[in-house]
């Protein structure tokens, strides 16, 4: 089997997409299945012999997602070369749009993502009134492919209620060698950033608008006069990174750590007592799930993805979306109870183990098996 995957982010960029789609790529270079990968440069862009990179510029919305500048015959003349069985558009914008212009021309099977809510993006940059647009060509992207993969089952329904078919849920994993728990790691962390206060709560993710930064705001206000004894982790990196950085000023018990990785990342989320998560944007949750796999409970919005794996009360907490006073009375709870917090961590680790990467791509591989022989079967019977 081949696959040629197109998308507007990719490795090395930061963001949930391109890391999961650079993991998938990692994946079928394991199982030796030969793959290309189709998507835009960006200044930290590498060579590499199966990545073929397009001149690009910040897409508005979502600057991670780059417009592409690209010579169709080109893509064409290498699809003709590498004759992929299939074609995987993971993005929906300008180069899932060459991808699936050239698997119709060259009649290649081909199946799409929907990674994220973008019609909730819209009122973060004033832009409401393109909605009903970017409906209408969302589904007429997705539907003009064979398969459509969500990360959740949130989202399945979501996009069910708007009349989508062909849906097929493809779920995140979880590297749980990497993000463990670690009794050593609260001190450690307390001992790099030189905090003194008794709890650590952390934040991983993107410092935007649409992670809804402001209820974030107003929960670390109503949470700095508990005992005194609270100090927040911020980490991640953004357009919102300046405003962030003058609050770190202003208030003594806020930390900003910038963008981290690996080991590093996994110390602090075991590290941490809970971890606060507000947005209700997200399809999945990539950054939950690693906090549960480290052993600490999530605060989460009662919107998007999280909702399939987070258990209210029994492996983290579920808050009204856009509710501050919700978050702190959660945090409030769970900090004075540690054995109820423990108990919170160890079910959600539990949770975690049963989500490994490689169940989680095998299942994806199963199902391009699938419509690649589907489609074989239509020619056969048409020939």
């Amino acid at each position: 089997m081949k696959i040629a995957i197109f998308s507007d982010t990719y490795f090395p960029q930061v963001n949930g997409v391109a890391q999961t789609l650079k993991r998938l790529t990692n994946h079928l270079e394991k199982k030796q299945i030969s793959y290309q990968v189709y998507s835009p440069e960006n200044k930290t862009s590498s060579t590499y012999p199966n990545i073929n990179q397009f001149p690009s510029l910040p897409f508005f919305l979502y600057p991670e997602c780059r417009t592409v500048i690209a010579n169709p015959k080109k893509i064409e003349k290498n699809l003709k070369q590498f004759k992929p069985d299939l074609i995987h558009l993971a993005t929906p914008y300008m180069m899932g749009l060459y991808g699936m212009f050239a698997a119709k021309k060259l009649d290649i099977p081909v199946v799409s993502s929907y990674h994220t809510n973008f019609d909730q993006y819209l009122k973060y940059y004033h832009a409401s009134l393109l909605e009903p647009f970017l409906w209408k060509y969302l589904k007429w992207f997705h539907q003009s492919t064979e398969k459509i993969f969500v990360p959740s089952k949130d989202t399945q329904r979501k996009l069910e209620s708007l009349h989508f078919s062909d849906l097929k849920v493809w779920g995140r994993g979880i590297d749980s060698k990497l993000f463990k728990p670690n009794t050593e790691a609260n001190e450690q962390i307390k001992k790099k950033y030189r905090i003194k206060e008794k709890h650590i709560l952390l934040y991983v993710g993107r410092l935007a608008p649409e992670k809804d930064l402001e209820t974030l705001n107003k929960i670390i206000n109503r949470t700095s006069n508990i005992n005194n004894s609270v100090h927040w982790l911020i980490v991640g990196d953004g357009p919102n990174k300046e405003a962030w950085r003058e609050k770190e000023q202003e208030q003594k018990n806020i930390t900003l750590t910038g963008y981290i990785k690996g080991k590093e990342l996994a110390m602090i989320y075991a590290g941490a007592d809970l971890f606060v998560f507000p947005s209700y944007t997200e399809t999945f949750g990539n950054v939950v799930l690693e906090a549960m796999s480290s052993g600490t409970p999530a605060i989460v919005s009662n919107a998007g993805g999280v909702k399939d794996f987070v258990i209210n009360m029994v492996n983290g907490k579920i808050c009204e979306k856009q509710n501050a006073e919700s978050f702190v009375q959660a945090i409030s709870k769970l900090l004075a109870d540690e054995t109820m917090r423990l108990r919170m961590g160890i079910e959600a680790r539990n949770y975690a183990l049963t989500q490994s990467w490689d169940t989680i791509f095998e299942g994806l591989l199963s199902d391009y098996y699938e419509v690649i022989y589907s489609r074989q079967k239509l020619n056969e019977k048409y020939a």
